[in-house]
């Protein structure tokens, strides 16, 4: 993973190295954690503390939040730091489920800048869709906790109390969205911290045919042959015809 500047004024610096490829998905409110998925074999759930020194993040160690058998990716933070919904497919469909989460202290041996297996709590998990859902959203302006299912958006409204997570029946949130997916079957969407505006990466389509970058013309000449001459021609000797009479050409 690179970190950069968001006004272009510093170029890409490592924030986390790893010889696997690493998905950077929700930072906690106060930019102190950041969660992401990273692929190794399946797909797993990791979260990695920060510090901010001089405008540049600074990482601690990785610390492992879920590993399964399972393939396991999108982790969003609530927003008091408290939750991690993901998805997973540990069904057999991908369904999004939410866990508590626990920072070790920061005098432990997992705390941010300090080496060693981390010591965070995770207890408890909760279903939260039921015929599929991915890429979990929290809404910053009540408690809905927002996931994509097919073309819709879902809500399911909850009440969190100590180390409970109570989740409602989840309802329709908003009827299509009319994202694009990859090739993962993932679409770019995201709510904006109001609740009011969702983001969409829409598919551009285009009644036109496609054109061609460069225009490639072929040229074919048609070569004539040119009739030899004699050599007496070629020194401009003339040549007898055959009927006697001489000719300055053959």
């Amino acid at each position: 993973m690179f970190q950069t500047r968001a006004d272009g004024a510093s170029q890409p610096l490592a924030l986390a190295a790893s010889t696997a490829v690493q998905y950077p998905w929700s930072f906690t409110s106060d930019g102190k954690r950041l969660a992401y998925h990273e692929l190794a074999g399946t797909r797993q759930l990791w979260t990695l503390p920060l510090q901010d020194e001089g405008g540049l993040l600074k990482a601690g160690t990785p610390e492992p939040f879920l590993k399964s058998g399972s393939t396991d990716v999108a982790p969003s933070f609530s927003p008091d730091g408290r939750w991690l919904p993901y998805q997973s497919n540990e069904s057999g469909t991908s369904e999004v489920y939410v866990r508590a989460f626990s920072p070790p202290p920061a005098s432990s041996p997992g705390a941010a800048g300090q080496g060693g297996p981390s010591t965070s709590l995770r207890t408890g998990k909760w279903q939260i869709s039921n015929a599929g859902g991915t890429q979990p959203r929290w809404s910053r302006s009540g408690h809905d906790l927002i996931y994509r299912s097919g073309d819709q958006l879902m809500a399911a409204s909850y009440t969190a109390s100590g180390d409970t997570f109570v989740a409602e029946k989840p309802r329709v949130w908003m009827a299509r969205i009319g994202a694009g997916e990859d090739a993962f079957g993932n679409a770019a969407w995201d709510l904006a911290p109001d609740g009011k505006r969702v983001v969409v990466a829409v598919p551009v389509e285009s009644s036109e045919a496609p054109k061609q970058e460069h225009e490639v013309v072929f040229l074919r000449r048609r070569w004539t042959r040119r009739p030899r001459r004699s050599r007496s021609s070629r020194t401009g000797t003339p040549r007898r015809s055959r009927s006697g009479a001489r000719s300055p050409w053959s």
